[in-house]
This record gives C-alpha cells, structure tokens and sequence, in this order.
C-alpha cells in the first residue's frame, strides 16, 4: 500500500497545509498527496492508531499536540523538551514501524524570524500563554531573552503553569506575567500567540496602539489575514513586523525534511510564501 500524507485536528476548516504540503512535494519532484483528516476527540483513540499503520508522515495541529503522545513510540529534539508534537515519522527498527514524535514549529518560528531578519533577543513580549504559544515561551528562554508573558486574567493559572515549564528548561530567564490590559515596558520583539484577529474577526487587535508605539519588532503567528490589523498598527507605529505565513511555510519544509530528506532553498520558500498569500486569499476571501 502506498503510504500517504496528511494534518490531524479538529477542526480543520481554514487550513493551508494541503496546498503548501504539495507544492513542496512537487519542488522535490515528487508525486504526492496530502490529506486533512478532521477527527472529534471522542474518536480520536479508535482512529489515530489506524492512520499510524497506513501513513508515511503526519502532521498534527490543535487540539492533539499533546493529546497523540502516548500513541508514538518516542519523541525526539524540540518534541521531547515541550511534550509539544506536531509531525510524526513513520521509520522501521528491527523489522518493525516505528513512530517518532517531532516538532517543527520551533524550527520554522526560527527561520522565519531569521529570513526577515528579525532577531528573537532582548524583552520578549509574549501575548497569550496556549496553543504554539509555548513553543515561543520555550524559544524565547532557550535564546536568552527576558519574557513577559501578556494575559487575560482567566488564563493566569495556564500562564504560572507555563512559566513552570520554561523555567525547567531555562532556569535563569527572567520571566514575567501580566495582565493583557496593561502592559508596561519597552520591547524588542512582540509576539501574538493568541487568534485574536484572524478570520473572520480581521479588525479585532490583541493590545492597544500605545503597546506597539513602545515595541521594535512585531511577529504574529496569524497566517489568514495575510496582515492583521496587528501588524498594520505597529507598521504605523514604526515597527518591522511579520505576519504567520513564513513560521508555517517553513515548519512544513521541515517535516519534509525529516520524513525523507527534503531541501528547500531560501528562495523556494519566498515564491511558497506568495503563492500560498494568493492561494488563501481566493480560498478565504474577505
């Protein structure tokens, strides 16, 4: 049986990933499909085992980054650091499949802010405290940077759980926590890892403009609009500013990689990017 490809989650009605998973397949001369599979919780347990003996390579996105962990065999590099998965490998050990648990989204968070030239150094300001907004807690650490972790005051306990976790791994980050409505403080970088406007509530904007007129850089992890509101404003403001279409680009580049080998140039991507914004907007038009 031949093998195939595919994303994981619930629910699964905006995603880009079969579009950028192809395009990649066919930069690699390969001919390949990728598939969405939208799977309710409840049938999770009876279905993601039967998906594991027929695939080459998963992705998984939310709400199962964690929840698919006791149905893999091991988790390796960023995967095993955050208990956080979002590909999975299929390799044969002795015989046997074998499936690794991996995690791309810090890899292509890195790259993306590396291409635009955005360094991840200095104060952090991170707004929200769930979803791949770990990942960003952990990276921020990992690179040095003091992070204060902007929040709304029911989702205080998940934040002090989460700085927990960073300070495992990184335990002399200077990690703070505050109230999403009053930020205070100048920054480096500012990083929106909360769905505060993405489609369809495009106007909608996670802080206040007097926020982004005391911070340098900005990167939110909204791919669908292209621009939000959050990165017109702090544009406004003076800020260099990043939208989610690299950080997801990329991290599908490097789930190809570890599923066999994949290379993509710098340049692949750019025109991956641009096809994909064109893509979206005709999918998903405002």
């Amino acid at each position: 049986m031949t093998p195939f490809w595919g994303l994981v989650g619930h629910p699964l009605g905006h995603s880009m990933s079969p579009y950028i998973h192809r395009r990649l397949f066919a930069l690699q001369g390969r001919q390949e499909d990728y598939a969405l599979w939208d799977i309710p919780p409840q049938s999770l347990p009876g279905e993601f085992p039967l998906l594991l003996k027929r695939t080459g390579g998963l992705n998984v996105t939310i709400p199962y980054k964690q929840a698919v962990i006791p149905f893999l065999n091991r988790l390796e590099g960023r995967a095993a650091l955050y208990q956080s998965v979002n590909t999975v490998a299929v390799e044969e050990e002795a015989g046997a499949a074998v499936y690794i648990g991996h995690n791309t989204d810090a890899a292509g968070f890195r790259r993306s802010l590396e291409t635009a030239g955005i360094p991840l150094a200095g104060r952090v300001l991170l707004l929200g405290c769930g979803g791949v907004g770990r990942t960003f807690a952990c990276e921020a650490a990992l690179s040095r940077c003091t992070v204060v972790n902007a929040v709304r005051p029911s989702s205080r306990q998940k934040a002090e759980a989460l700085r927990r976790d960073v300070l495992k791994l990184a335990p002399d980050t200077a990690y703070d926590i505050v109230d999403i409505g009053d930020i205070p403080g100048e920054y480096d970088l500012l990083i929106n890892g909360t769905p505060v406007g993405m489609t369809p509530h495009r106007e909608e904007c996670p802080v206040p403009p007097a926020v982004l007129g005391r911070t340098a850089a900005v990167f939110d992890a909204i791919y669908n609009p292209g621009r939000t509101r959050l990165l017109r404003e702090a544009e406004a403001a003076g800020a260099r500013v990043l939208g989610g279409m690299p950080m997801l680009v990329w991290q599908a580049a490097e789930a190809q990689r570890i599923w066999y080998g994949a290379s993509f140039s710098p340049d692949d991507i750019d025109a991956l990017c641009t096809g994909a914004g064109e893509e979206m907007q005709r999918l998903f038009p405002a």
